[in-house]
């Protein structure tokens, strides 16, 4: 999965959609699972990069992660709907 590419996050956790004028505020986790979908990471790259390293169970992560994913894709901010 992929943001479009008019989405810019800053360093402090803000994201701007350019194209619809809408801004989120991302919290630390959300904000590091941005960052490694723009870094281009997998899915199975990131459930194993929070499993190794942060204090959290791969399965509940993995859960969360994708309700994460899906949120986000029906905000339309993915270039995969």
């Amino acid at each position: 999965m992929k943001l479009k590419s008019n989405i810019a996050v800053s360093e402090s956790g803000f994201m701007f959609d350019a194209g619809t004028g809408d801004s989120y505020s991302l919290n630390p986790t959300s904000k590091a699972i941005i960052n490694l979908l723009n870094e281009g990471k997998s899915e199975a790259e990131i459930i194993d990069f929070f499993a190794k390293n942060y204090d959290v169970e791969k399965n509940i992560f993995e859960h969360n992660f994708h309700d994460f994913l899906s949120i986000i894709n029906s905000m339309n901010l993915t270039e995969e709907n």
